[in-house]
């Protein structure tokens, strides 16, 4: 697990999201693994960039760690975007054989057809919902973890056949009261969790 793909999804919005705290996370992350003996590349999805050169990366990389803003409760459409065209690009190559299933052995089931099986991957998120939506009954997310809220980008890369890591999320950045040494202690926490202990 010594290549790693961090993958900026940051959408850039003026004066609303300028990708300050994405880019911070994406330094800490980057400086961490690679004082740990790992190899670094990087994708932006708001540039200009080559599907091939993008599953060669995909390719090469043991891990990915995907960094984005959460936008209206999903990925910003950018990063949407990017990851339909790569990962579809990547259909008996890189990415996934199929979906799986067989006419001929029933006991293959949709969703088993990914060529990311050797390889896990990492989500970290940055929300203005507080933390206390999440786990709760009463909060905004009805009960459900976050893991459960983002279970589309989760299902995406075990489609793929991806192993899936510790998710990190930093809740309430717009609140005015961020630290930013206590966020990325917290994040140092979980990169050591996922990068150091396997």
């Amino acid at each position: 697990m010594k290549n790693v793909l961090i993958i900026n999804g940051h959408q850039r919005y003026d004066q609303f999201a300028e990708g300050n705290l994405t880019n911070s996370l994406i330094t800490e992350a980057e400086d961490f693994l690679k004082k740990n003996g790992f190899h670094v590349k990087h994708s932006i999805v708001q540039s200009e960039y080559e599907i091939k050169e993008e599953l060669e990366k995909f390719k090469w990389a043991n891990s990915f760690l995907f960094q984005y803003p959460v936008y209206w409760a999903g990925l910003p459409w950018l990063t949407k975007k990017y990851i339909d065209e790569v990962f579809s690009s990547g259909e008996k190559t890189v990415t996934y054989t199929d979906d799986g299933r067989s006419r001929f052995d029933t006991s293959k089931k949709y969703g088993s057809g990914g060529l990311m099986k050797d390889k896990s991957y990492m989500l970290s998120m940055t929300y203005n919902c507080p933390i206390s939506e999440f786990d709760n009954k009463d909060g905004f997310w009805e009960g459900q973890s976050l893991d459960q809220v983002n279970i589309a980008t989760h299902k995406t890369f075990k489609f793929c056949g991806a192993n899936q890591l510790k998710s990190h999320a930093l809740h309430d950045v717009y609140k005015g009261d961020l630290v930013l040494e206590n966020a990325v202690a917290n994040f140092r926490d979980t990169l050591k969790k996922n990068f150091l202990s396997n």
